[in-house]
């Protein structure tokens, strides 16, 4: 499970290093694609292959689904971690998540999503207004 908010930076040849809390879970080769809300996700390989199996039962005929599949997957990427734990973000994933200098890893469960620093903090700042509302709504058990 993946958990935590964690701040790094791009270097000039557009690598990162992954923190190694995270690292662990994702092990030396993972999936990176685009995300929702301007974000990446990233999972571990046997994570990919679960999300792979739900995603290949939509249904073709249906243009949404072959949209979303094509975006999803045309941007997948293996990446594999460097001995410093640092990995390339490639240059069309980073245009796609605004990624230029400051990166943002949040653990997600059983994903991790990489933000921009900024589009990170206006999505947590807007998101943290309504966070009450949000619990309300979705969870129905004791936290």
């Amino acid at each position: 499970m993946f958990t935590g908010e964690y701040q790094h930076t791009l270097d000039g040849k557009g690598r990162v290093i992954i923190p190694s809390k995270l690292r662990d879970g994702l092990g030396d080769r993972f999936v990176i694609t685009r995300g929702l809300d301007q974000c990446l996700f990233v999972y571990p390989n046997s994570e990919w292959v679960r999300l792979e199996q739900k995603l290949k039962q939509l249904p073709f005929t249906k243009s949404d689904s072959r949209a979303f599949t094509r975006l999803f997957f045309s941007g997948a990427m293996e990446v594999e971690a460097d001995r410093q734990g640092r990995v390339l973000i490639p240059n069309n994933l980073r245009e796609y998540a605004g990624i230029e200098k400051e990166v943002m890893f949040i653990g997600v469960s059983n994903r991790v999503e990489v933000w921009s620093e900024d589009a990170w903090k206006g999505y947590f700042d807007q998101a943290n207004e309504n966070y009450e509302e949000l619990a309300e709504k979705l969870v129905d058990f004791d936290l």
